[in-house]
């Protein structure tokens, strides 16, 4: 099996070390991520600038080097999906069978999907009928504690590839902090930001502004979304697909 492995938290993180550690028994991984962080991507991709690929070692990163090849990028997480379809492997004519995002250090359920490099990555994913899978846990520290994650990835994994993935499917997987209650399939939660920016000062002592606040739960007493597993200790699996269109309003 092919499998191609990108992040949002760039090369070096501890989530993307987890991630190809426990996909790698899976198949070949191709690893294809950012040269740094690039948080609150989306599905930017660089229209405007030139993308250069280059040959990372995975044994930097503590990784053995058989059956891993990994490349980093000035371009986005979608970038980095595009570059692999269109240059890695459209040059030997491979065909990817799996797509892995992450793991993302914070949460991507609720509103924060929208905002979410991590899922811009798998969104791209599904768009090509690429089987496609966001890991996140909701613990935003450079280290978080990725032991009860950790035997649920190769599971989880798994499970969804012997499902089947229909054209156009993706699957958004956020793990708590901490012990694993259990497993839920989930819907994402109506919610929303607010007071999301501070005043600063820059170095010249300029008043600027910086990202900030709070994410509110517009539907606290719901038992199936995504973030109400996450608050009750639950790793949630929401199915998303890339069409947007309220159909119900149709």
């Amino acid at each position: 099996m092919e499998i191609l492995v990108t992040n949002d938290d760039g090369w070096g993180a501890a989530g993307l070390k987890v991630l190809i550690e426990e996909i790698a028994p899976l198949g070949h991984l191709t690893v294809v991520v950012p040269d740094g962080a690039r948080s609150g991507m989306s599905n930017a991709v660089s229209a405007t600038q030139p993308m250069y690929l280059s040959k990372a070692d995975p044994t930097t990163m503590g990784l053995k080097a058989e059956g891993i090849d990994c490349y980093t990028t000035n371009g986005t997480p979608s970038d980095c999906v595009k570059l692999a379809i269109n240059v890695l492997f459209e040059e030997d004519e491979r065909k990817i069978d799996l797509l892995v995002s992450g793991i993302n250090h914070g949460s991507n359920a609720a509103i924060n999907q929208i905002y979410s490099g991590t899922m811009g990555a798998v969104f791209v994913g599904a768009e090509h009928c690429i089987p496609a899978i966001g890991f996140s846990i909701d613990d935003m520290s450079q280290e978080p504690d990725f032991t009860y994650m950790r035997e649920m990835i190769g599971k989880v994994t798994r499970h969804l590839l012997d499902e089947g993935f229909r054209p156009g499917l993706c699957f958004n997987i956020n793990a708590p902090k901490g012990t694993i209650a259990g497993l839920r399939w989930t819907r994402q939660c109506r919610s929303h930001w607010v007071k999301e920016m501070r005043e600063i000062q820059d170095e010249q002592g300029r008043k600027c502004y910086a990202l900030s606040g709070y994410m509110v739960n517009d539907e606290p007493e719901a038992t199936d979304t995504d973030q109400y597993a996450l608050e009750h200790g639950y790793l949630s699996i929401q199915p998303c697909k890339v069409d947007m269109t309220d159909y119900g309003a149709l």
